[in-house]
């Protein structure tokens, strides 16, 4: 009888070991508000009676299930197991160590007896190290990010007295509704513009929540005098690139059309048109820019100044940009080059969308910690691109 106790002891280890659950995490580099999929595994042999699982909040990340649990029967080493699957998709709210767990799963198990007993089971914390997001502003990081843009007319050939109902929907892959930007002022001194409340939904999906925000303007000129309704930037970090990029709610001309066809009909430019089209071909002569510019209405005057910045050869976000590039700090260097771009974007000037490809493959590549790139290098892609 005594030959039979180390194999007994060895058959209820066993038995003791054999529940388990863990956090399977992928290895990677996330950016705060990007989204880490989370999956809780555990691995049972006990007969379950009643289970409790709750994911722990933190003030480190948000977080939100993606589906329903999971349970079905697999072959483990060589014996059928129950195995359970929780899917999680975490959200860092800042920079720094993240630690996610412990998680304990709270079962009632039935006992060879028939008696129930408790039996938790935890899963040990596992830990990232998340990078700063590369740029100013909202935290938006998504897997896809687009645009849809409807308007009810033509808007640069409105009816008299018509109204334009602009639409624009934002749907972003891999984001949480709060991460997604406020809703862009649509004003401007010629214009009457309503805003009507906005909507966000989000649903989840096997690959990470699926968010929605619709604006909606009503737009109508104030005069028929036409304009330019000017475009909006949206910058947003593509987690499958790595790189930043940016998303446009395109400019629009908007006016009547009658005020158009009259201006054609009585052949020529007003005093006003040639005054801007003088700014473009002189832009040397600052002195009688300034004379030309201050004479005209304000939506002009604004459209003007636009134009002379474009050709000022001070520009203050390059200074900054030289600046951190001198210092040698990568992450200064990107949030001065996403300024930097800002600007060009502002005034109309060229911008290829690859200018920090090479930034953000060093700080937020795939293979976690970023390797070391050379500043100058950086500084050519920068200014070559731009």
């Amino acid at each position: 009888m005594v030959k039979w106790v180390p194999v007994l002891l060895i058959l209820l280890a066993g038995g003791a070991h054999a529940d388990s659950l863990r956090l399977e995490v992928p290895r990677m580099r996330p950016v705060v508000g990007e989204m880490v999929p989370v999956t809780l595994r555990g691995e049972y042999t006990s007969r379950i009676a009643l289970e409790a699982l709750t994911f722990p909040n933190s003030e480190d990340y948000d977080w939100m299930q993606l589906a329903r649990d999971q349970w079905r029967d697999e072959e483990v080493g060589g014996r059928t197991v129950r195995v359970f699957e929780r899917r999680i998709a975490v959200f860092p709210r800042k920079a720094g160590p993240l630690e996610i767990g412990p998680v304990t799963h709270r079962l009632t198990v039935v006992r060879p007896d028939t008696l129930r007993e408790p039996l938790d089971v935890t899963a040990p914390p596992v830990r990232l190290d998340v990078a700063p997001f590369p740029a100013e502003g909202t935290p938006l990081a998504a897997h896809g990010l687009t645009v849809e843009d409807t308007l009810s007319a033509a808007p640069g050939a409105l009816r008299d007295g018509e109204t334009l109902v602009r639409r624009v929907t934002l749907t972003a892959d891999g984001a949480l509704p709060h991460l997604l930007p406020p809703r862009p002022a649509m004003r401007e001194p010629w214009l009457i513009s309503f805003a009507a409340p906005e909507r966000r939904e989000m649903r989840p999906s096997p690959t990470g929540p699926v968010t929605t925000v619709v604006w909606e303007w009503h737009l109508r000129p104030k005069t028929g005098e036409p304009g330019v309704l000017q475009g909006v930037s949206i910058p947003w970090f593509d987690t499958l690139a790595r790189e930043m990029r940016s998303a446009e709610i395109a400019a629009i001309p908007f006016g009547y059309a009658s005020f158009r066809n009259n201006r054609a009909g009585a052949g020529g430019l007003s005093g006003g048109q040639a005054g801007v089209a003088l700014l473009a071909l002189a832009a040397g002569v600052v002195a009688g820019l300034i004379v030309v510019v201050a004479g005209l209405s304000p939506r002009r005057k604004e459209d003007a100044w636009r134009n002379l910045r474009r050709f000022l050869p001070f520009d203050p976000t390059r200074r900054a940009l030289k600046r951190a590039i001198r210092h040698g700090d990568l992450p200064a260097v990107r949030r001065a080059a996403e300024r930097y771009l800002h600007r060009r974007r502002e005034l109309g000037l060229p911008v290829s969308g690859r200018e920090t490809a090479a930034l953000d493959a060093a700080l937020y590549g795939r293979t976690g910690a970023a390797p070391e790139v050379e500043t100058e290098r950086a500084a050519r892609a920068l200014f070559r691109h731009a």
